[in-house]
């Protein structure tokens, strides 16, 4: 197994919460992780029917059955099972006891609070970041990485993403998809989750989506809910503080994995993506999923932001860690101008003295400082995410 990032972060957890939660889109990793880290606890998929009725049965009968503990996989799949857990630590709160993964995060995390407040350290697993996979020496061309995406079965089974993402999709509407929402039109739903792709790096606009696939506004917003809460996309939000100027105040759409992203753009091969109409876009997708992943594998919320002013004025991605902010402009081309610092200078300006860096991430190779702006070549950035400090 390739070296997970997040493998420190839980083991941290592990020696201060008696449950731990391991939560991430399927096919991420996060069994693989668990049984690597916790490899002597025995494995449970409560996705396996004998299993679950077994232990929906007879909740007690089957705890008893682990007296130290165990990773229960798909642990949502069971309700019952963290009320009764909450019994268990609460009167032997041992570090590291239980360990419990997820692919829906909104149930879990539901089921969690409800029950496991205060007792739960909680992981959020997506599928590799760039520098968890390739070394410094490896790193194929960027359009390889972007089209092939970062899923470990693509990436460690070596299987071609337009074998690999069809059945994925197909698996992911039929099992996760009915089970969060009666979604009667499927072939609707498909429609909708190509048109999504078609808008990433956009601010998203239910109204026109919903148009397009011939669904309402309020069938729009709960089948976004439904592609966030089984981490297809993620919104990126815009930065709201007022610096004395109209801000937009809705999200860009994002998608998880570039892989997935340019299945379904129908983008057939890396090739065809070096020419294609959204390769900034799909580009600016990856700079900023590997920028999450960074952030949520070492134990830091997220806290990313875009920033735009009405005048059309942005920057692309803003970490923000108590009052400070790293800015950070993305370019896909390897030529750079004076008006790809535009946004940047603009921000500088209104931020001032909470500003702790200026970044561009570009298309071309090398590091240095241009403007005030500390320039990183895609390989520079995969090898090096910088996070803000307060």
């Amino acid at each position: 197994m390739n070296t997970r990032e997040a493998k420190l972060h839980l083991r941290k957890l592990a020696s201060f919460f008696p449950v731990l939660a391991i939560t991430g889109p399927r096919q991420s990793g996060k069994t693989t992780l668990a049984r690597n880290v916790f490899g002597s606890k025995p494995y449970v998929s409560l996705e396996n029917p004998d299993i679950l009725w077994g232990a929906e049965s007879d909740p007690r009968g089957f705890l008893a059955k682990y007296p130290d503990g165990a990773i229960f996989d798909e642990a949502q799949r069971f309700p019952a099972l963290f009320s009764y857990l909450q019994q268990i630590v609460d009167e032997n709160p041992t570090p590291g006891r239980y360990i419990l993964t997820g692919s829906r995060q909104f149930d879990l995390r539901s089921r969690i609070s409800q029950s496991l407040a205060g007792r739960v350290g909680l992981i959020h697993l997506h599928p590799f970041a760039t520098n968890e996979w390739y070394t410094t020496d490896s790193l194929p061309p960027l359009d390889n990485i972007l089209y092939q995406g970062l899923y470990p079965p693509v990436l460690d089974r070596n299987i071609p993403p337009e074998i690999w993402f069809p059945q994925y999709v197909a698996t992911y509407v039929e099992r996760d998809v009915r089970d969060i929402l009666p979604v009667r039109d499927i072939g609707a739903f498909s429609r909708f989750i190509r048109l999504c792709a078609g808008r990433v790096g956009q601010l998203l606009n239910l109204s026109s989506l919903a148009s397009d696939v011939g669904i309402t506004h309020n069938t729009a917003k709960a089948w976004i809910d439904v592609l966030e809460a089984s981490y297809l996309i993620i919104q990126l939000q815009p930065w709201h503080e007022n610096f004395g100027k109209r801000l937009i105040k809705t999200p860009k759409l994002y998608f998880t994995d570039t892989g997935l992203l340019c299945w379904l753009l129908g983008i057939a091969n890396a090739e065809q993506l070096s020419v294609h109409s959204m390769r900034g876009s799909i580009f600016e997708n990856w700079v900023i999923m590997d920028t999450l992943k960074h952030r949520r594998n070492i134990g830091i919320e997220p806290n990313l932001y875009f920033w735009r002013d009405q005048a059309g004025l942005e920057v692309d991605l803003l970490q923000i860690d108590g009052t400070s902010f790293v800015a950070t402009e993305i370019k896909s081309g390897m030529t750079l101008s004076q008006d790809s610092f535009k946004g940047l200078k603009s921000f500088a300006k209104l931020a001032k003295d909470r500003l702790t860096g200026l970044q561009l991430i570009y298309g071309g190779d090398g590091a240095f400082t241009q403007l005030g702006v500390e320039v990183q070549g895609w390989k520079e950035f995969s090898r090096a995410i910088r996070v803000p400090t307060s």
